[in-house]
């Protein structure tokens, strides 16, 4: 069953596994929601190891309130932060996809004392800057600035995506790529070479720019960007169990 969190006048929709730590945290992606594969997988996992886990819907997603075009990175970084601060407690592995990778950054540039590890798969920080408005056209950028909003097609939904002013304009408050970003824990990057929506270029980017003694990121030969044929799922297990030691 469903639980709801009241938080920052928004009610966000999340399943909690209670169990021992260090907990685990999943965050997923863009306009992804907490049913998907790699999520339900950890869970079940965590569960027949009785470790703590959790999952979550950042608002305008899956089974919380307001609407997806209603958000912005602000937001969904600050129902992260809800999460965290009201549902766990003690030390949390993050375990960000794609934009959760983003999201897992600026919860632990915020609260680093509460992190124990982090796993980004297919991490995408940055993504509304240096993939969205440095991909966009001349008429793409004049709609978002003229309508507020373009629609971007999209192959993992029956829409297409609406990528609004708002969430551009916020998402260059929240780059974690151009202001220090100190990691005190393990962080493991996980990326397949096919991934055609974030640029093996974008962990390398997090490698050089990090300030991390405990960094490593696999590239996996073939792997697209869901990251969830079940070679993928057992390597992001085996790196959380790493950073859980």
């Amino acid at each position: 069953m469903v639980d709801y969190l009241e938080a920052n006048g928004r009610r966000i929709a999340y399943h909690k596994t209670a169990g021992t730590g260090p907990g685990i945290i999943f965050l997923g992606g863009f306009k992804s929601d907490m049913e998907g594969t790699k999520a339900v997988y950890l869970e079940d996992w965590a569960k027949a190891r009785g470790r703590a886990f959790l999952r979550f819907d950042y608002s305008g997603h899956g089974e919380s309130s307001e609407a997806f075009t209603d958000g912005c990175i602000g937001d969904w970084s600050a129902d992260a932060l809800a999460v965290l601060d009201q549902l766990t407690e003690g030390p949390q592995i993050l375990v960000g996809s794609s934009m959760g990778g983003w999201m897992s950054l600026l919860v632990a540039r915020v609260q680093p004392d509460r992190i124990k590890g982090l796993v980004g798969i297919a991490a995408a920080p940055d993504f509304t800057e240096d993939s969205m408005w440095a991909g966009f056209d001349g008429e793409q950028r004049s709609a978002l600035n003229d309508r507020g909003r373009v629609e971007l097609p999209s192959e993992y939904d029956d829409g297409p995506y609406v990528i609004t002013r708002k969430l551009i304009e916020d998402g260059r408050k929240h780059l974690v790529l151009r202001e220090p970003l100190d990691l005190p824990f393990p962080v493991r990057l996980l990326h397949g070479t096919a991934d055609v929506d974030v640029a093996m270029s974008v962990p390398l980017r997090i490698i050089d720019h990090a300030r991390c003694d405990d960094m490593r990121l696999t590239f996996v030969k073939g792997a697209d960007h869901r990251f969830s044929d079940i070679a993928c799922l057992q390597m992001i297990l085996d790196a959380v169990e790493e950073v859980s030691s």
